[in-house]
C-alpha cells in the first residue's frame, strides 16, 4: 500500500513532536586507538637491537661506533635486565671492555634507565655500514675567500721551478688551504 508524503505542515508538526536520531561519533584515529597496545607492547619488549643499531653512532659516538656494532639484546624471563652483546673488531675489544661502563651509561640514557645490566663483547668482523656521503667540494669551494695577490704571488714564485703536472697543481691546492689557515 502506498502512503502519501507528508506536507511541510506535517512534517514540521511530526519534527517538533519527535527528535531524530542522533549522529554517531566519528570513528577514532587509528593512532589514538592503537596507542595503548603499542605502548604495552614497548613495555614488554622494548626498542630492541634494532633500535640501536638505528641510532648507534648517536648514542655511543662516532669513533666508538666505527669500532662496534649491537647484535642482540637478551631480556631474562625474570624481570632482570638486559644483556647487550656487542660485535666487536678484533684488536678493538680492549678498548671497548675498558669503555664498558660508559657504554652501559649511554645506553641506558636512550632506552631508560637499568634497562641493561650488562655488556657481552664479541670479537668478529663487523657488517659493512653504508656510508655517508661526503660534502659536495665544489661547493665548498666557492664559499671560500680568495688569497690576496701578494700571498698568490708568493705561492707561485715558490712552485716555479716545479714542471706543469699534476703534482704541481696538487700542491698549488695545499698551500692555498695552508695559507688560508684551513686544514685539508
Amino acid at each position: 500500500m502506498v502512503r502519501p508524503l507528508p506536507s511541510a505542515q506535517d512534517a514540521a508538526r511530526i519534527l517538533a513532536v519527535k527528535r531524530t536520531r542522533p549522529i554517531g561519533r566519528p570513528l577514532p584515529v587509528a593512532g589514538r586507538a592503537l596507542t595503548k597496545t603499542l605502548k604495552a607492547l614497548d613495555a614488554r619488549f622494548g626498542q630492541g637491537s634494532d633500535g640501536l643499531a638505528a641510532r648507534w653512532s648517536e648514542i655511543v659516538g662516532v669513533a666508538l661506533a666505527r669500532r662496534t656494532q649491537p647484535t642482540k639484546l637478551t631480556k631474562p624471563r625474570a624481570g632482570a635486565p638486559s644483556v647487550l652483546e656487542l660485535r666487536v673488531d678484533g684488536p678493538s675489544a680492549a678498548i671497548i671492555q675498558h669503555q664498558a661502563a660508559d657504554i652501559l651509561a649511554r645506553v641506558n640514557l636512550f632506552l631508560g634507565a637499568g634497562a641493561v645490566e650488562r655488556l657481552r663483547i664479541v670479537q668478529g668482523p663487523l657488517r659493512a655500514m653504508p656510508k655517508a656521503r661526503p660534502p659536495a667540494r665544489a661547493a665548498s669551494r666557492r664559499l671560500r675567500p680568495p688569497l690576496d695577490a701578494a700571498q698568490e704571488q708568493q705561492l707561485v714564485d715558490s712552485l716555479a721551478a716545479l714542471s706543469e703536472g699534476n703534482l704541481k697543481g696538487a700542491l698549488t691546492r695545499l698551500g692555498r688551504e695552508i695559507l688560508r689557515g684551513e686544514t685539508p
